[in-house]
């Protein structure tokens, strides 16, 4: 069934009116008619099953809500990627890619070893302008029920305060110097056995193409965080992250 998602101010009573571009798309791509049924999501994990009842009116739909429910295709964990800046366009492959895996939010930060850099504060708006329009349209193709957050770019000593003083359940370094640190599998099954009425957050720190500097894995490791292996090759940084938030998604809702 399709999705759109809509602004609870379009929401009154048991009627909901869509408006802007998904009018076009819903009249003149999909030539829905009234009688059809969609999905309108609030972005917020609500999903409501909709009548289309009145498309007579040129910019707007007009629709009859049947069925209001929790979204069901959110993952029974929070999972905050804090992804070091990556050359070129890898970024925007990475929030495709980990929208669709289940992550709710992505912080993109700076790092000691990151080659790409933020010029200006209107180049960054530009830029999280641009990543935000990749999350919702990663979000609305793989029916999540939240338009994962994009958030500014800021420090690794910033994401580590926020990731420790926000999300304090788990934080998680994917390390590619394998010797001596916890395995990912036993770090899920601690993570499975805590899952519960709490919606538990893991706060996942991925490096840029050079790594991690042995300096800021010290420092993670001193706010808590903990170093995993994700096997016996050393994966790009968008892949790393793919990899992590997969074996999450898989273990979390298999529980």
């Amino acid at each position: 069934m399709y999705r759109f998602y809509i602004n609870e101010e379009q929401h009154i009573g048991e009627e909901i009116t869509v408006t802007g571009e998904d009018v076009n798309h819903i009249k003149n791509v999909l030539r829905l008619t009234e009688g059809d049924r969609i999905i309108l999501c609030n972005g917020q994990n609500v999903d409501h099953l909709s009548e289309i009842t009145d498309m007579s009116i040129k910019n707007e739909i007009r629709c009859r809500v049947l069925e209001t429910k929790a979204s069901e295709s959110e993952l029974p964990v929070r999972i905050v990627l804090y992804q070091g800046l990556p050359k070129k366009d890898k970024m925007e492959l990475i929030i495709q890619k980990c929208v669709e895996l289940g992550v709710s939010e992505i912080v993109p930060i700076t790092m000691k070893r990151c080659i790409v850099k933020i010029e200006d504060e209107k180049s960054e708006a530009k830029k999280n302008a641009r990543w935000s329009e990749i999350s919702r349209a990663a979000a609305k193709q793989s029916g999540r029920g939240v338009i994962p957050e994009i958030g500014r770019v800021i420090s690794f000593k910033e994401a580590l305060k926020r990731a420790v003083g926000e999300d304090p359940d788990f934080l998680l370094v994917p390390y590619e110097n394998a010797e001596g640190i916890l395995s990912l599998k036993n770090f899920v099954s601690r993570l499975k056995n805590s899952l519960g009425e709490k919606k538990r957050t893991v706060s996942v720190f991925i490096g840029p193409e050079g790594g991690f500097d042995e300096s800021e894995v010290e420092e993670a490791k001193e706010a808590g965080a903990e170093t995993v292996s994700l096997g016996k090759r050393i994966l790009r940084t968008e892949t790393a992250g793919f990899t992590t938030a997969s074996i999450l998604m898989y273990e979390t809702e298999n529980k």
